[in-house]
């Protein structure tokens, strides 16, 4: 009994010290939080800071589990988990969302953003939050964006060299329609799937290449099975972090508000750690046996050319509103 009111005098302290209403606004609950990405990724750290964050705001009463590596399944998985209310939280490529909500597919337009600063001024501002809110009717909350960085290109076939060397080749792309068809675009062959096989699809040669963040390609160890690396920059992935509304419902303002500034406390956090790494993983990659091509400025201008039929037919399913809600900030950043 004297151990438990040292606790509960413990908790009520700490939830004094960060401005909290009262220990009876907050219950004793545990959140599952999932994400494709394994431990030591920038994204997993971003989410051991939002747990660390909720366990300090919340007097130690709310507790989040992270299930790095894909462990409680692929993204789509996981996406109907929220909707039914048997996962709690998720981060994941804002982009794979268009499943849910068509103007998603946005986020996956090629040559989009030239650098990280106008992403963050897009997602973290009016944009972004208009394009989370969209969630709602289908049961997820969208939170805050985490990074996931710039896309690059690998493959086990050959050097890129420039556009005509992407002809043929077999690539893994994340399961939406607008990846398809930028990639059949380049005249290579598409192939959708879930990000747990993908290792094991390069290793067996199913696969000759994959596209994803420098981050990504090291933490997955895909130096192991691709000797080619190309720097194209080709896709900026904002990762959306979701919590289930059926959970969400349950929850009182102050937890609402514990959970909201975590996310914003453990964004800043993130993407600190995603480009503070970004500098090193490239020589990383390269110690690990790539060979790196950087693409000169007139074939990343020939691969832009490419794009533009793709996106066109993508504006127009996306909605034009969408597109000039984006381009009008882009505009804003850019001035």
């Amino acid at each position: 009994m004297k151990r438990m009111m040292i606790k509960t005098l413990v908790a009520a302290a700490a939830l004094a010290a960060f401005g909290m209403a009262s220990a009876q606004d907050i219950k004793e609950r545990t959140i599952k939080f999932a994400t494709q990405n394994p431990k030591g990724h920038p994204i997993v750290t971003g989410m051991e800071k939002f747990a660390e964050v909720v366990k300090a705001k919340s007097g130690g009463k709310i507790k989040v589990n992270i299930f790095p590596g894909g462990v409680l399944g692929g993204d789509a998985p996981n996406v109907s988990a929220l909707q039914g209310g048997t996962l709690e939280m998720v981060s994941m490529n804002s982009g794979i969302l268009a499943s849910q909500v068509k103007e998603f597919a946005i986020y996956d337009f090629p040559f989009q953003f030239a650098n990280a600063r106008e992403a963050d001024f897009v997602v973290d501002g009016p944009f972004g939050k208009m394009m989370h809110d969209k969630l709602q009717e289908k049961g997820m909350i969208g939170l805050t964006y985490f990074e996931l960085g710039f896309r690059n290109m690998t493959n086990s076939k050959r050097p890129i060299n420039k556009l005509e060397d992407f002809a043929g080749l077999k690539i893994r792309v994340i399961p939406n329609p607008i990846n398809l068809d930028w990639v059949k675009a380049l005249d290579a062959n598409p192939t959708p799937m879930a990000f747990p096989e993908v290792y094991a699809a390069l290793e067996a040669k199913a696969l000759d290449g994959q596209e994803n963040p420098l981050n990504v390609i090291l933490a997955n160890k895909f130096a192991e099975v691709q000797k080619h690396l190309t720097i194209t920059n080709h896709v900026y992935n904002p990762q959306s972090v979701i919590i289930s509304k059926k959970f969400w419902d349950t929850l009182s303002s102050a937890e609402k508000k514990i959970i909201t500034d975590a996310a914003l406390e453990a964004t800043k956090a993130q993407r600190q750690a995603s480009r503070d790494a970004a500098g090193g993983t490239l020589d990383q990659l390269k110690k690990a046996g790539m060979q790196v091509t950087e693409l000169p400025p007139a074939e990343i201008a020939r691969l832009r050319d490419k794009m533009r039929p793709v996106i066109a037919k993508y504006a127009v399913s996306v909605g034009q509103d969408t597109v000039k809600a984006m381009q009008d900030e882009l505009a804003k950043v850019r001035k």
